[in-house]
């Protein structure tokens, strides 16, 4: 069977790809990826977390969270979608939310050390927002449900509603010093001071905009959201860490010249988004020199001006790489995804190690060193963090066999390729493992067992549905049974 006649699997080859371009760092394009297997699959659990995870890539925390929720909407156990939902949580500064479906998936994997860790930071992030973690009362009862963060705010404001005008005033008022709040909120703090004076107007609090809303209700929520940024950034940046700053300003170890740590990151967030979004609207050429110029700059910045120095360093490598791969320089792109790979093995950055390998793993195939692409995926499998991972990752390895005319290889590869694709319940990866057994099993001559893996292909592209994949091995079984009743005359004659 031809490889121009091989099936194409729609939803496997959608959620490869879009894992694959998010290991890369090219997020926006993975959206897309998986935004058009759900239209194949609605409701794909799987896919629904893979795109939650996309949409925290970018920023999108709303739509993280509403994916991580819908998730488990259909799977109430889902344990990847409890820690999806508390890291969508988590970064929208709902940290007690977050905290309880830390605690939740751990209660069902407790041996997973993420789950630990984020209740950790968890942890941390509510002490540095209210000093003392006893006054952190969270409740579990069974008619409690977390829904979206616009459902809690709307509950909210429905208490608020309810409540005596003083009652309200007077929790509103509660807040830290005006020295504290004027270091977190900077430019910001004079509207903090500014609302705080109007509640002290009485007749325009009671007065109601034309819409029929209460001044004085807008005026809290606004009051409310500073709160809420104020908290957050005390978590991201405690004030002990900008009086260190200062310190460091008075001690002269932070020129003037210099960049400001927070602007340097926001520099770099910014030129690593620009670096994505070029290669993925296909100026590969252009995103691959600004790859480059940002890299010089990290290398020459300190580790105290880039915390995650040698994270970026490796990132951006791989930036470099996937568009020197894009432009067709394979020996470049293969060069710099190994310095990726030393980098990630340097610092002990396991998904940046498995990043790395895959990404030199395709080059390898792409210029036909299928060896070597072999021996390098084959040092990524213990890495592979999902059964549908390794249910590609053996379906790439068996390939790559098969190239090499070590067909027996490629069939047991294909055989764990399938069962990986049996334990993740994917129909599509199923059929693709089955295809590869049975291509193998025709290079081997068991014409009767390709025949059996055949057929049991065509059932699966009917499942999918694909029409094309039914027409590619219906051709491939007409081949095999020609070649089969020429084998059995053949046996007759002798």
């Amino acid at each position: 069977m031809a490889d121009d006649d091989l099936p194409v699997v729609t939803f496997g080859s959608l959620m490869t790809e879009g894992t694959a371009l998010s290991r890369r760092g090219q997020h926006d394009k993975a959206l897309g990826c998986f935004n058009d297997a759900l239209k194949l699959r609605a409701g794909d659990k799987h896919c629904l977390i893979t795109r939650s995870k996309c949409f925290l890539k970018l920023g999108d925390t709303e739509n993280s969270l509403k994916d991580a929720e819908a998730s488990l909407q259909i799977d109430k156990t889902f344990y990847e979608g409890l820690y999806q939902k508390a890291e969508a949580l988590y970064a929208m500064g709902d940290f007690e939310f977050a905290l309880v479906f830390y605690h939740r998936g751990r209660r069902l994997r407790p041996d997973l050390h993420k789950f630990q860790l984020g209740i950790n930071k968890a942890e941390e992030a509510i002490v540095n927002c209210i000093g003392n973690p006893s006054l952190v009362k969270l409740e579990s009862k069974e008619e409690l449900c977390f829904v979206s963060r616009q459902a809690e705010r709307k509950k909210d404001n429905q208490k608020q509603q309810n409540k005596p005008k003083d009652q309200k005033d007077q929790k509103q008022m509660k807040k830290k010093s005006p020295k504290t709040e004027r270091q977190l909120l900077g430019q910001i703090y004079a509207d903090k001071a500014y609302l705080e004076k109007l509640l002290k107007d009485e007749d325009l609090m009671q007065s109601s905009t034309r819409q029929g809303i209460k001044v004085m209700d807008l005026v809290l929520d606004g009051i409310s959201y500073l709160n809420r940024r104020r908290d957050f950034w005390q978590q991201q940046k405690p004030i002990y860490a900008r009086l260190y700053e200062r310190k460091l300003l008075r001690q002269g170890r932070m020129q003037d010249k210099k960049e400001k740590p927070s602007d340097i990151a926001r520099s770099i967030a910014k030129n690593m988004e620009d670096i994505e979004l070029l290669l993925a609207r296909g100026s590969a050429e252009e995103s691959c020199r600004k790859a480059e110029r940002l890299l010089k700059k990290i290398e020459a910045w300190s580790e105290n001006e880039v915390p995650n120095k040698n994270e970026l360093i490796g990132n951006l490598h791989s930036c470099i790489g996937n568009a020197q791969l894009a432009m067709g320089q394979m020996e470049a792109a293969l060069r710099s995804h190994k310095m990726d790979l030393d980098c990630a093995k340097q610092n002990a950055l396991t998904d940046a190690e498995s990043r790395a390998l895959d990404n030199i793993g395709h080059v390898y195939a792409r210029i036909g060193k299928f060896q070597q692409a072999i021996d390098t995926w084959e040092e990524k499998i213990p890495l592979a963090q999902s059964s549908l991972e390794k249910a590609w990752l053996f379906h790439e390895i068996g390939r790559c066999y098969l190239e090499l005319d070590e067909a027996e290889v490629a069939q047991d590869y294909g055989q764990k390729s399938l069962q990986s694709a049996d334990e993740e319940g994917d129909v599509e990866w199923q059929l693709h493992a089955t295809v590869l057994v049975a291509q193998a099993q025709v290079k081997l001559k068991d014409y009767r067992s390709a025949i059996m893996n055949f057929e049991r292909a065509l059932e699966k592209a009917k499942l999918v549905p694909s029409e094309t994949a039914q027409n590619g091995i219906i051709a491939a079984l007409d081949n095999v049974s020609k070649s089969f009743i020429a084998e059995l005359n053949k046996s007759q004659k002798d």
